[in-house]
């Protein structure tokens, strides 16, 4: 209806000679508000044809008048807004094509035809998986499904860091502390313990002797991928099993939380084309003090290594090659997005810049999403002292408190939805503000079953299956047949969904879908607290009915786009 209504009224504006302008077409943010839609039309075209917002606004009205099907008013309202009244019949007509979509209602084309390749997560191996990835995982997990909501053929990929001064640190801590056997199963914490270890040692050696070890380790583990060979027996088998325990650590997290990743790359790959990349492109990456640099600052942005003097390449000389992989293994795609930290939204400035002179449709093609981060009330965590909270420690705490606060109720719950119950609080917690602001986390308001909160969205879909259970028993089943001659405020909000989709997605802003989600399920409850469903004597009840399995419906593919659960029972 809204492409509609903005269809006329580009018409209507080229029907009175005025000159073409952008502007809105939306919901009334107001629930109080005496229309269904409006537009601000008339005070953007104010200026430009010399006449009051009023006088603009009442000659499009009449010009529009009895235009555009389904609109039963249109009026002009406060400065010159004009606001249109939907016929009830809209509403019955959206219902019984939402019924009809099913698992598909909300999804829109508007990247239809398109691949889009979303890379999020990225943890490093021999490190541990810390509440920051789960935080990053959220908000990269529903950008990814907003794309496939809005029809584009998605690949979730993840780009891990196996090599580097990271690894190297980890393994010169595997190999020198009192923390692994060779003979028993390496628990992932214990190679987080190693990492940091390795990592003070690094920073601190008062001599040369661990810094040298380190950097000797870092070789050894690059000229194994780049050339086959070992030149280290003990280095490459410690890599090697700390890799797989890794690894095989971060894909049960990634099951807990819901993620399947299309596909996996990996800094061993990167690494030996990103350093053939630079040494094949020397006007672009000029030789300064014995590495090879980038320099940022001909470009408004900061000069940057890409070979270091080691001869090894960097970050951003495997970044530049991971462009190409992508495109090499996934074939020719359409948009390329990164979600990371915004902590590293200058360094994605500067190899954007970089990757335009190597790499230029490609660089056309990626886009960083630069999010915030997890603050903690003691400050920044730090994976390198050791100072973090780990992803699954989180996860169990919260379902552990949401375990209490279920049984306190008197009900029982069971781990798998304990479970589910903690995951949708922690992301409903990191998407419901603007993801480019940093998160902190309050487990009593996450955990709240009140409002604002993962576990309410979850408890009113659960709910509205119970209703649907009870008016089943009493005879009253989910038909549209028969309507009430007014809309019912639910169901006008419920018809909005799949514009929050598209909106969402457009704007990189899961919170517009959160936000859509909470005010919905406030609206159903209080629907649901003036109107009975199971009453097999109400003529409407099969039409109420089929209002609140909708609402259901639409909860239930609002939180998937959330990568939250919809339990059945709660």
């Amino acid at each position: 209806m809204q492409d509609t209504i903005r269809i006329e009224i580009e018409k209507a504006i080229k029907t009175l000679g005025w000159p073409e302008v952008t502007f809105v077409v939306d919901y009334p943010t107001d629930k109080n508000a005496e229309a269904d839609v409006f537009s601000n039309v008339a005070l953007v075209l104010s200026k430009q044809v010399g006449q009051s917002p009023r006088e603009v606004a009442e000659q499009l009205a009449a010009e529009l008048e009895e235009k555009i099907n389904l609109v039963t008013a249109i009026v002009v309202a406060g400065p010159g807004f004009l606001n249109f009244s939907l016929n009830r019949e809209y509403f019955k007509t959206t219902l019984e094509g939402a019924v009809a979509a099913g698992d598909q209602w909300g999804r829109n084309d508007s990247w239809g035809g398109k691949k889009v390749i979303v890379e999020y997560t990225d943890p490093n191996p021999f490190k541990e998986f810390h509440i920051g990835h789960l935080f990053t995982n959220a908000v990269g997990e529903s950008i990814a499904r907003l794309f496939m909501m809005n029809g584009a053929d998605t690949k979730r990929v993840n780009y891990q860091g196996d090599v580097g001064m990271h690894v190297a640190n980890a393994v010169w801590g595997m190999m020198n502390g009192a923390y692994l056997s060779d003979n028993e199963e390496w628990p992932p914490a214990m190679l987080g313990m190693a990492y940091a270890y390795g990592a003070s040692e690094y920073k601190s050696a008062q001599n040369h002797s661990v810094v040298e070890e380190a950097k000797r380790i870092n070789k050894i583990i690059f000229n194994y991928f780049a050339t086959g060979n070992i030149e280290d027996e003990k280095v490459i088998s410690y890599y090697k099993r700390g890799r797989e325990t890794s690894l095989k650590y971060f894909e049960e997290i990634y099951e807990l939380v819901g993620t399947k990743f299309d596909e996996y790359f990996f800094e061993s790959e990167a690494g030996p084309k990103g350093k053939e990349i630079v040494i094949n492109n020397p006007d672009i990456f000029p030789e300064s003090d014995g590495a090879r640099v980038f320099k940022g600052e001909e470009y408004g942005l900061h000069t940057r290594v890409f070979l270091n003097k080691e001869g090894l390449p960097t970050y951003e000389a495997k970044e530049l090659a991971l462009a190409k992989m992508k495109e090499d293994r996934l074939g020719e795609y359409d948009h390329s997005v990164i979600s990371t930290s915004n902590e590293i939204t200058e360094y994605f400035k500067v190899l954007k810049k970089a990757m335009s002179f190597v790499y230029p449709e490609l660089e056309k093609k990626t886009e960083h999403i630069g999010h915030g981060t997890v603050r903690l009330t003691t400050g920044k965590m730090s994976s390198r002292t050791g100072d973090v909270i780990t992803a699954v420690s989180f996860i169990n705490d919260v379902a552990a408190s949401a375990k209490e606060k279920i049984e306190e109720n008197g009900h029982q719950a069971d781990e798998q939805l304990t479970s589910s119950i903690a995951i949708g609080a922690i992301k409903y917690a990191t998407l419901k503000g603007n993801i480019l602001q940093d998160t902190v986390f309050d487990k009593e308001k996450a955990l709240s079953f009140e409002g604002d909160s993962g576990p309410y969205l979850q408890y009113t879909y659960a709910r509205i299956q119970s209703v649907l259970a009870k008016a089943a028993e009493a005879g009253v089943n989910p038909k549209t047949e028969a309507a009430p001659t007014e809309a019912y405020a639910v169901e006008k909000m419920m018809e909005q969904f799949p514009s929050v989709i598209q909106v969402a997605l457009a704007d990189r802003a899961p919170h517009k879908v959160v936000t859509y989600l909470t005010e919905l399920a406030s609206e159903f409850n209080s629907f649901y607290a003036q109107e009975k469903i199971a009453d097999v004597d109400d003529e409407f009840a099969p039409y109420k009915a089929a209002v609140a399995a909708t609402v259901g419906n639409t909860l239930k593919r609002g939180l998937w786009a959330l990568g939250i659960e919809a339990p059945q029972r709660m």
